[in-house]
């Protein structure tokens, strides 16, 4: 695998009190960057088993579970020469997958020492923290 790719995962959940808590994992889209050597059903296996599954709890995974796994078919050219600009077209998958607000401006292809990254990641480990400590179940910062 090489390091270029996309996900998205989408999750159905109930809201309990402002607590919100997921059923069931109803999609997963991964597009995965990899060498012109690896056929698409290695890619897709490796995926499930190194990705999906220690990454997605299994009980939230059933027979309903759609898998896109690189469904646009190989892969092999990525980075800048595949998709360029900086237009903040992917910022909501770049934050909280449209959970959060969001003020504007592209992370992508930004280091971390610019204030829209950095700040965001402050304002994250911030929300993290609070929830840990159980001081609330769901924060926004």
């Amino acid at each position: 695998m090489r390091p270029d790719g996309r996900t998205s995962v989408c999750i159905e959940h109930r809201n309990e009190n402002g607590k919100i808590i997921p059923l069931r994992v109803t999609s997963i889209n991964i597009e995965q960057h990899h060498s012109s050597d690896v056929s698409k059903e290695d890619i897709t296996s490796q995926l499930k088993e190194h990705v999906i599954k220690e990454v997605i709890p299994s009980q939230l995974l059933d027979e309903n579970t759609v898998y896109r796994l690189n469904s646009k078919g190989t892969f092999t050219r990525g980075g800048p020469h595949r998709k360029s600009g900086l237009t903040g077209r992917l910022i909501i998958e770049d934050t909280y997958g449209g959970w959060g607000n969001h003020g504007g401006g592209a992370f992508s292809g930004k280091d971390p020492s610019k204030v829209d990254r950095s700040a965001a990641y402050a304002a994250r480990w911030i929300a993290k923290s609070l929830v840990k400590a159980d001081l609330c179940d769901r924060v926004a910062i």
